[in-house]
């Protein structure tokens, strides 16, 4: 039955996604769809937070470091009662909207604006650290794209967290093997790359991120595990949930036509 709550608000995620992209013109849908199942496991099972208190001291944190696939989490935010009272579909990408394409601190439910990439796990330390010292229960959440840890200030980050014993944090690394350019192991090789975090001294999970069990189980080891910080090395594909978009570099760019949009539409309605 947990799964089922998860699954089906991956599939609405994934579709929201598709609505927002086609009717605006906007893109990164590839972005979006691998990381929507992470997104609705840990909103639907583990987030700590209330969409009537977005503020609220005592909330976990999502730093949502791959703001250019902005659509996935602006959807799993609607779903969760964070935008009662606004109109995502109406102002998204429209002048002067807080709905911008990569995501924006000023709506409910968001911590950081973000997508200029490399700088979110440095805040989230410095967020799990303020917890620790200050005795806080709430627990930092970080979601990275893989490409993104090029940046060098991620490593610095990387090093941070586990001096300081910030077991209060996880990392999910989004690691679908493309990024903006091309694959990643052309672009800038980063396999072993769980052999590394352990080197670093993270807690490290490797799982299929799209496995809603193998997400939930990773996030629940996350919580029981002391001393250290978590990194789960989740393993997706980009495009995921709609045949023609998988593993393909272009929908990293690409708003769908119209026939794309009909047959992704009818992919994603098709799907249990």
């Amino acid at each position: 039955m947990q799964e089922n709550i998860s699954t089906q608000l991956a599939k609405r995620i994934r579709l929201t996604a598709l609505e927002l992209c086609y009717h605006k013109k906007a893109s990164h849908l590839g972005g979006a769809y691998s990381i929507a199942d992470i997104l609705a496991v840990l909103y639907a099972h583990h987030m700590r937070i209330d969409p009537e208190q977005p503020d609220d001291p005592a909330r976990d944190r999502l730093f949502y470091s791959k703001g250019h696939a902005c659509t996935a989490l602006y959807a799993v935010l609607q779903e969760s009662g964070f935008f009662d009272g606004l109109d995502l579909h109406e102002d998204f990408t429209t002048n002067g909207s807080y709905f911008t394409s990569h995501v924006n601190h000023q709506l409910p439910g968001i911590e950081l604006s973000t997508g200029s990439l490399g700088h979110a796990l440095g805040v989230a330390c410095g967020v799990a650290l303020a917890a620790k010292r200050k005795s806080r229960g709430y627990r930092s959440y970080v979601i990275a794209s893989d490409g993104e840890l090029d940046e060098g200030s991620n490593w610095e980050a990387i090093l941070f967290a586990p001096h300081h014993a910030l077991d209060n944090l996880v990392l999910v690394i989004d690691y679908n093997k493309l990024q903006s350019f091309g694959r990643t192991d052309d672009v800038l090789r980063l396999d072993p790359l769980g052999d590394k975090f352990k080197a670093f001294g993270w807690h490290t999970i490797e799982i299929d991120g799209h496995d809603h069990a193998l997400i939930d189980a990773a996030f629940r080891e996350a919580k029981q595990t002391s001393g250290r910080p978590t990194a789960i090395i989740a393993h997706t594909v980009k495009g995921k949930g709609v045949s023609f978009m998988e593993d393909t570099l272009a929908w990293h760019y690409k708003s769908p036509n119209d026939a794309e949009y009909a047959q992704a539409k009818a992919e994603l309605e098709a799907a249990v």
